[in-house]
């Protein structure tokens, strides 16, 4: 074995030349040339020709220097992919296939990215760039769109931290050998699971208010539908969390005098957490954008989440441009949320956050 890996070639520079091919390696360059005329080259043209105000814009789509972009973007990458899907099969070594692949999919995206900036330029876009792209009311309402962006944040962890510890405890519950346990929680959570959340944020925003008389303002109904719902949600990322531990470690504990709830505190639940933390913030992702849908509610100025904002200064202004900072905003909070999630389970595939004995 020692000397196996010994006599492993490096691979180094002069490896991967000796690996490569000259028709995988065209490929490969002309699929890295069209899709850098399809991004690099298109962005390069609109700034040539100034990005506002808006006449500018239009300009630089409707330019000569455009079309030819596109165009070489769209010729280059047909090339690539008929020169790298031709050829990959019959390259020899891995490393000439991983390029003739390279270059015909880099050949593909320029296609389409190519495609969509020419049929683009060939619409009115003068019209779209009115209505989606005058930034000049919008910069005036930063302020609304931060408070906005904070309130969608405050929204999103509030009923991140209830919903997770009221699905633990129904977790804990729906695992139950006890039916007379066991079944609320079932009920509960197929119920809030198996209806839509804007029915939920409604009734519990309009419906009990108006039917009990309570005086529950919208900002706080829209935080309990949440987390009602991400309860029933997150029950079950951790009934599945717990489950997925070995028998023995509940049998291990009781074994050595704990009660049931004592072995699930100490011994289960713990390692449990461990395990449903990525599923756990894929939620949080998708929580964030279910906040938007306490716009039907009607938020108070200050209380407005990130769509509220949007869709008051569509409705003041009729400039779309305030949607697309609405979309903006939203991924400044899910992306980096993403990337965490992705970090996360990286590591535990790794192994550096393992499961405790």
């Amino acid at each position: 074995m020692a000397t196996a890996h010994a006599e492993k070639p490096t691979r180094d520079l002069s490896w991967i030349k000796e690996q490569s091919r000259p028709l995988a390696l065209v490929a490969l360059a002309l699929g890295a040339v069209s899709i850098l005329l399809a991004t690099v080259g298109v962005a390069a043209v609109l700034v040539a020709h100034g990005f506002t105000p808006l006449e500018e814009l239009v300009r630089g789509f409707k330019s000569a220097e455009m079309t030819g972009v596109t165009i070489w973007a769209i010729a280059l990458g047909i090339a690539a992919a008929a020169l790298g899907w031709g050829t990959f099969r019959r390259m020899p070594t891995k490393v000439s296939r991983e390029e003739a692949v390279a270059g015909a999919v880099l050949g593909v995206q320029a296609i389409i990215l190519g495609a969509v900036v020419l049929v683009f330029s060939e619409g009115d876009v003068q019209r779209f760039a009115i209505n989606y792209l005058d930034f000049a009311p919008v910069n005036k309402q930063l302020d609304a769109f931060l408070n906005g962006a904070k309130n969608t944040l405050v929204l999103a962890l509030t009923s991140e931290f209830l919903g997770i510890v009221l699905g633990l405890v129904l977790a804990i519950f729906a695992i139950s050998k006890r039916a007379v346990v066991r079944a609320p929680a079932r009920v509960y959570i197929n119920f809030f699971r198996g209806t839509p959340l804007l029915w939920q944020i409604v009734f519990i925003g309009v419906g009990l208010p108006l039917g009990l008389g309570l005086d529950i303002s919208t900002y706080t109904a829209g935080i309990i539908a949440l987390s009602l719902n991400m309860g029933a949600y997150s029950a079950e990322v951790f009934r599945a969390g717990i489950q997925s531990i070995e028998r023995g470690q509940l049998e291990a504990a009781r074994g050595l005098g704990m009660s049931y709830m004592q072995a699930m505190r100490y011994a289960v639940v713990p390692q449990a957490v461990r395990r449903v933390i990525p599923p756990l913030m894929n939620e949080f992702v998708i929580l964030v954008k279910d906040t938007s849908l306490v716009l039907f509610l009607g938020l108070a100025t200050g209380e407005r989440e990130l769509l509220s904002v949007g869709n008051q200064g569509y409705g003041n202004t009729f400039n779309a441009t305030f949607l697309i900072y609405t979309a903006l905003g939203y991924l400044a909070i899910t992306l980096p949320a993403i990337r965490l999630v992705n970090a996360v389970e990286r590591r535990m595939r790794s192994g550096l956050v393992g499961v405790g004995a």
